[in-house]
């Protein structure tokens, strides 16, 4: 494990207790910059979004260990206010704990007793949610000083008072009147607070920027994609990137935008003073339309989506990158976690960087350079059939869609082999646990598409191609397709040491510590700790909905507690089909953060059951036209929050079953009118016409009567 030099200099010869009692009175004083690169030597708080700048979501504490985590008992919990994902790492400093929740809200907590301390609520419109891929999520906060950082959904970096959560000041970070969001969390080096932000389905150009941690004053600002326009007063490494794109699709009033949005994954090294950044998928995803080349196919690796970004902090001057997906045409984004670690390769000392991004295979990287040093698949992979010694990869041309044009079933899917839940690296094992999935999907590729700058995914696919048919046993043979499992990969050998195959897809982030476990949440609604060099399962606890967040643990007073915000939510949970979940795992969201400690005896309230409105819509009797043009509206617009062939989930409305289904009026006043703005269903006015707006209305009510009569049988059967 990496030991950073001034900690360990200035506080070696103390013992760890004598460690944290500095640590814990220095937090009073403010977060400096010696305390986040020592966060290592730091054993009671949690300071940083992935516990130190190296992101290993690691903690030494062993108070809690696996001879005793059988005695880990409920401590406090508190419920939220806010019914949507929960994705957030919470910060402990001081015996305090913070934490964001869904639309962007903190609250503040006793660490020991859960007594809350204060809230604040940034206010984010309702109307925002239709400008957000994957949920009205947030990641968590960064701390300097006495100040906490928070990205607000609608693209604000706010800095509150820690002791009160009182506004210090306020910035806008992106341009509102585009589809950017902001669901990551900040990290600060040296007084620089720096946020990225989302938006790649819906056209925007990503970039990363710095921002003064005294007044929110932006310092420096990193584009990712070139706009087109690059001349010689343009950045190099800019004019590069312009070199593997077709630029004319990237500038001008019908500018695309490019995508690579940096909206979750950084770490940074002290030594090298290099940070480094995830960079996200292309505008739209199919190439074809993104950088056509003369044959009308796509062509060029497009720099720097789906790469791996070295910057340096104090500048944003560019080091190097390495792409893991050149030309990326299926949503694989490098804006998973990254780890960074020192270890013996090849019996050499390297300093690696470590990634499980979207594509499927773990990376091996050196931080310095950037040099390729290993790479292998986690997961089941098509796309490609392995990684030459260039560190590219191998494509399969069949899944070159792109290319060919032609539909394809490719795996991963669009929402990748791991996606945003940080993975963890145990030092003492030499391993790095993923939370893994495996999640195929039908690319076909959209004729005559072209964007809208108003409402829905530009992606360049229809994303209806992959609906599922109203037949049981084809939706249950497709469910026992999907896996999802907590895998220990040992990234010297690049292969599985032992995995835990899970209920289904999604499950929650990871942490390791020194006790000899892994704790991680499920989608079967769990939260369990593994053995950390076997798997073994060694404790559970019913969490009464899916946890997707990441654990963290700290001391208050020398007791250990571990703390987890559960809450059933995301991409997945909204965008994949709901008899699918419902057949894996069937859970809703109930929004709490749990805290944990050895002999505690608390209980959660009577879990309340699961219920469902009937499945009870008006007799469908439109024309073939209308239900098909009604279709073609639906996966567009409105199957990446209401799921596909409107077989809707738990967390946002079924419309198979909404009350304004049998009502046009009622059906127009949501879709056209935006009476539900506020909810985050806003007017639809901009994108399709009252006749577009009905034909989807008819299509729903379509689906609804086929589905009825697909689950009467099933019905029957259980009676």
């Amino acid at each position: 494990m990496r030991k950073w030099a001034l900690p360990v200099l200035a506080l070696g010869a103390l013992s760890v207790a004598a460690c944290n009692e500095i640590f814990e009175a220095e937090t009073e004083g403010g977060i400096t910059a010696a305390m986040l690169v020592g966060a290592d030597s730091d054993h009671a708080n949690w300071i940083t979004h992935g516990r130190n700048y190296s992101e290993q979501r690691f903690s030494p504490l062993d108070q809690i260990n696996a001879e005793n985590v059988g005695d880990l008992g409920l401590a406090w919990f508190s419920d939220m206010d806010t019914a949507r994902g929960q994705e957030a790492t919470p910060l402990v400093m001081d015996g305090k704990l913070y934490v964001t929740t869904a639309w962007s809200k903190v609250k503040a907590f006793n660490a020991a007793t859960g007594e809350p301390l204060w809230d604040y609520d940034p206010e984010v419109p309702g109307e925002t949610a239709v400008k957000a891929c994957c949920d009205t999520v947030n990641r968590g906060l960064a701390a300097w000083g006495d100040s906490l950082f928070l990205g607000t959904l609608d693209g604000r970096l706010v800095a509150l008072d820690r002791d009160t959560g009182a506004v210090k000041w306020e910035t806008v970070t992106v341009d509102q009147t585009q589809s950017y969001t902001v669901t990551g969390a900040p990290r600060v080096i040296d007084g620089k607070v720096i946020i990225g932000n989302g938006g790649a389905e819906f056209g925007v150009r990503g970039y990363i920027a710095a921002y003064d941690a005294n007044d929110g004053s932006e310092l420096w600002r990193f584009y990712t994609v070139p706009d087109g326009n690059e001349g010689g007063e343009s950045p190099q490494y800019l004019q590069d990137a312009a070199e593997t794109w077709n630029t004319e699709v990237l500038a001008g009033n019908d500018a695309i935008g490019g995508g690579g949005t940096v909206w979750d994954s950084m770490a940074y090294d002290p030594d090298l003073n290099l940070l480094y950044i995830g960079v996200g998928n292309g505008s739209p995803w199919n190439r074809a339309y993104r950088s056509p080349g003369e044959d009308g196919t796509g062509e060029g690796d497009n720099l720097y989506l789906s790469s791996i970004v070295a910057i340096r902090p104090d500048t944003g001057e560019y080091v190097w990158h390495y792409q893991t997906t050149p030309g990326e045409t299926w949503d694989y984004t490098a804006t998973q976690h990254i780890v960074l670690a020192d270890m013996e390769v090849d019996g050499e000392e390297r300093q690696v960087l470590m990634q499980a991004p979207k594509n499927g295979f773990f990376y091996v990287i050196d931080r310095a350079t950037g040099e390729f040093i290993s790479g292998e698949p986690y997961v089941a992979v098509n796309w490609a059939t392995g990684i030459d010694e260039n560190g590219r990869p191998i494509e399969n041309p069949e899944t070159r869609i792109d290319k060919t044009g032609q539909p394809a079933i490719v795996t991963p899917g669009a929402l990748g082999g791991h996606n945003w839940h940080p993975m963890a690296y145990h030092p003492d094992e030499n391993l790095v646990y993923i939370p893994a999935f495996e999640a195929g999907m039908v690319y076909a590729p959209e004729e005559n598409w072209k964007p809208d700058r108003a409402r829905g995914f530009n992606v360049g696919f229809n994303l209806g191609a992959g609906d599922l048919p109203p037949d049981m046993g084809i939706r249950r043979e497709v469910a026992g397709t999907l896996r999802g499992m907590l895998v220990a990969w040992d990234p010297v050998a690049q292969e599985a040491k032992w995995t835990v195959e899970h209920p289904g897809p999604w499950n929650g982030g990871l942490l390791a510590t020194g006790g000899g476990l892994v704790f991680q949440g499920t989608a079967g609604s769990e939260f369990n700790a593994y053995a950390a060099g076997s798997g073994e399962k060694l404790w559970s606890f019913g969490a009464q909905t899916g946890v997707v967040a990441p654990p963290i643990t700290y001391t208050v007073d020398g007791e250990q507690y571990v703390a987890v915000l559960a809450g059933w939510g995301g991409a997945y949970a909204i965008t994949v089909d709901g008899e699918l979940l419902n057949t894996k795992a069937p859970v809703r969201n109930v929004s709490r953060l749990l805290v944990f400690k050895l002999g505690a005896d608390g209980e959660l309230p009577a879990e309340v059951e699961l219920a469902k409105l009937p499945l009870d819509p008006p007799p469908s009797r439109a024309s073939a036209e209308t239900i098909a043009l009604g279709a073609e509206k639906y996966a567009r617009y409105c199957a990446v929050c209401h799921a596909p062939a409107a077989v809707g989930s738990t967390v946002l409305p079924d419309l198979r079953r909404a009350g304004s289904l049998g009502n046009a009026g009622a059906w127009e006043a949501v879709v056209h009118g935006g009476i539900l703005k506020d909810n985050g269903m806003v007017s639809f006015a901009e994108s399709l016409s009252k006749e577009e707006i009905q034909a989807i209305r008819e299509y729903v009510i379509f689906r609804a009567n086929q589905d009825k009569v697909m689950e009467e049988p099933e019905k029957v059967a259980r009676r």
